[in-house]
């Protein structure tokens, strides 16, 4: 009975070290990732604090209007290219575990290829509306934006703007070099000799954590 017992109980947690299924190093991902949303959070909701207790606000249609090599006032079209390329790059990850889970090492290496590729556009993009703006004279500390009734724009916005943005672009930065990292290590075939491709798994979960934070930033900044 005692036996029974202690073998139900293992099965409950997915084996004796590993809760739920779930491997040490997957947990601990887990962990990192709940700690980086508050910090997250905290930042969007000192942004909103601050964005409804203003009498009035710059509006995003007319702050980010700007796209690469047309003269027009295009609304949002560059940041909505943005986020469709950091979404499809959500996609290939999720294609390059998948094919980790099947064991298929030359196909996680073209889909983890072609998520680096898409992480290296997003930061490109990211780089160019920032070097934008700030031929704008928006930066830390300078607000060129009137708000939507017509008088001089607030600090704040900026601020926040480049500070959550930067944070986060600071991730994809992150996570693009450790895509890197992983990428030459399947091609070596240091998980193949592993017997596993879990690595891959846990990189697609924070990558997939980065690209759910930008629709947080994108409503907050750009849709509000």
């Amino acid at each position: 009975m005692a036996s029974t017992a202690i073998t139900s109980k293992k099965e409950m947690w997915g084996g004796g070290s590993e809760p739920y299924g779930a491997s040490y190093g997957k947990l601990m991902m887990w962990f990192f990732l709940l700690s980086d949303a508050f910090t997250f959070s905290a930042l969007l909701l000192a942004y909103a604090a601050l964005r409804f207790s203003a009498p009035s606000w710059p509006v995003p249609d007319d702050v980010f209007a700007a796209v690469p090599f047309i003269h027009a006032h295009l609304p949002l079209v560059f940041v909505g290219i943005m986020t469709f390329i950091l979404i499809m790059s959500s996609v290939t990850m999720v294609l390059a575990v998948e094919a980790g889970h099947r064991g298929a090492k030359k196909e996680v290496t073209k889909w983890m290829i072609w998520t680096i590729i898409g992480g290296i556009m997003f930061l490109s993009c990211q780089a160019w509306e920032w070097t934008h703006l700030h031929h704008d004279g928006a930066w830390w500390g300078s607000n060129p934006f009137l708000n939507a009734d017509g008088t001089p724009g607030m600090v704040n916005f900026t601020n926040l703007f480049f500070t959550i943005t930067g944070f986060h672009g600071f991730h994809v930065f992150s996570g693009v070099i450790i895509n890197i990292i992983i990428t030459i290590m399947n091609a070596r075939g240091v998980f193949e000799r592993r017997g596993t491709y879990e690595m891959i798994e846990k990189v697609g979960l924070y990558w997939h954590f980065v690209d759910l934070v930008w629709v947080f930033v994108f409503t907050f900044f750009y849709l509000i």
